[in-house]
């Protein structure tokens, strides 16, 4: 048999016993262990074979998938709703496969979660044919036959730099080198029957290795106890909100130190538009410059776009272009609102930046190709539930912990300006 009918027959045996609300009869149970024994030994041959292949190519052994292998139905009864509120109450029961499959990604990766690990089969599921239930702690219910987005894809949409064309590559495993190419072949003008010099193309690599970002929300401890799938949706949501509005920022204005990805603005060659010694309010000429810096370096490609934040595109609302344009402001109406490009406005662009007397006040202006903005995701989301800090207000605090690294494929595809006054 291969992995996929071991795999098969795996499930077949669990759900059997689920459905009827028992253990594995002796006869299962001895079943169970040569499919496990078979498995095994398929998954060590696998491996050898990897890391042979990767003997030949320089390249380190290939890493196992992030997904543990859950089957359809078993993604379908996941909650991360009753995983969190078993969390709390350091109560399991009723929570048994959120519980094993925790227990099966940290065996995957090896490592231990903070608090239980979310299987990324379950994260990247996308339609969910929920059914009415009961389970052994009393009973919870759920829709029938609902369609909804995955955690991947609603954390996805709330990223601002994903809907401007930032790269996302999630489900990753071990460090990743994107292939780059820095340097083109040379033409070469030859007389007849001559021969051309050779030349070749010159490539490096744009490294991403895995850094925690960690972000919170408070639930009440009421709201755990409700068994709506609106709430279900609701917590999806707000954990993918609070973990896309951190992964924005350090896309933007990670630091590249203190174990923080490096964002645009910190990102050396890129092009840069100053507006004055102690900043300056931001004008035509410095939108269009923005541009300029882009394009001198042929980097005028992919998914242009302009980023900044709710007071900037308020100042360039109220200030005109020039006499020649008349009473046409910088940041006109329709889709292309800016230098005929798209404009991106999030306030995770900052607003607190310094320039010569000016602290604090100086916002940012950003101007490129998004597409060549990676942001790399690992397979694993790690939820560390902390019911103490809010135990005085009724609410149980939910810590996201999800391994990200951020990296600009192009340095010459961005321009920034980083001291836009607007008052």
């Amino acid at each position: 048999m291969n992995r996929d009918e071991i795999m098969e027959k795996l499930r077949s045996l669990h759900e059997r016993a689920t459905t009827e609300k028992r253990d594995l009869t002796p006869e299962e149970r001895s079943q169970w262990d040569e499919l496990k024994g078979q498995l095994t030994t398929i998954q060590e041959q696998e491996a050898r074979a990897a890391w042979l292949a990767s003997l030949g190519s320089g390249q380190p052994a290939a890493k196992p998938d992030p997904r543990i292998g859950m089957s359809p139905s078993e993604t379908r009864r996941y909650s991360i709703l009753r995983a969190i509120s078993a969390a709390a109450n350091h109560d399991w029961r009723g929570a048994e496969l959120e519980r094993e499959a925790s227990e099966a990604v940290a065996k995957r990766i090896g490592k231990e979660p903070n608090g239980f690990y979310v299987p990324y089969d379950w994260l990247e599921s996308e339609r969910r044919d929920l059914t009415v239930g009961t389970n052994t702690a009393g009973g919870y219910t759920v829709a029938t036959d609902l369609l909804a987005q995955s955690f991947i894809d609603i954390l996805r949409n709330r990223m601002a730099v994903r809907a401007a064309g930032a790269t996302v590559m999630s489900g990753l495993q071990g460090n990743v080198a994107i292939p780059r190419q820095t340097g083109g072949a040379t033409a070469y003008w030859v007389a007849e029957s001559g021969a051309p010099t050779e030349s070749q193309l010159a490539v490096d690599q744009v490294p991403l290795s895995p850094k925690t970002v960690g972000a919170y929300t408070d639930i009440s401890r009421k709201l755990l106890l409700q068994s709506s799938i609106d709430v279900e949706a609701f917590v999806r949501r707000d954990l993918a909100t609070v973990l896309a509005l951190a992964i924005d920022r350090a896309a933007l204005h990670g630091s590249g130190t203190s174990s923080e990805p490096r964002g645009i603005a910190a990102t050396p060659g890129i092009g840069s538009v100053a507006g004055g010694t102690n900043g300056a309010a931001p004008t035509w000429e410095n939108i269009v410059a923005l541009e300029t810096e882009v394009a001198v370096d042929n980097a005028d490609v992919g998914a242009l776009a302009y980023m900044t934040n709710a007071k900037v595109r308020g100042k360039l609302k109220t200030t005109l272009k020039t006499a020649t344009y008349g009473d046409i402001p910088v940041w006109e109406s329709g889709p292309n609102p800016l230098n005929g490009y798209p404009a991106f406005v999030t306030n995770q662009v900052r607003g607190d930046l310094d320039k010569g007397t000016s602290v604090g006040v100086c916002s940012a202006i950003f101007f490129g190709n998004w597409a060549d903005l990676i942001i790399g995701m690992w397979g694993v989301l790690d939820i560390l539930v902390d019911p103490y800090t809010g135990s005085t207000s009724g609410t149980v605090r939910v810590v996201a912990l999800q391994d990200v690294d951020i990296a600009v494929r192009h340095a010459e595809s961005f321009a920034a300006m980083l001291d836009a006054l607007t008052s």
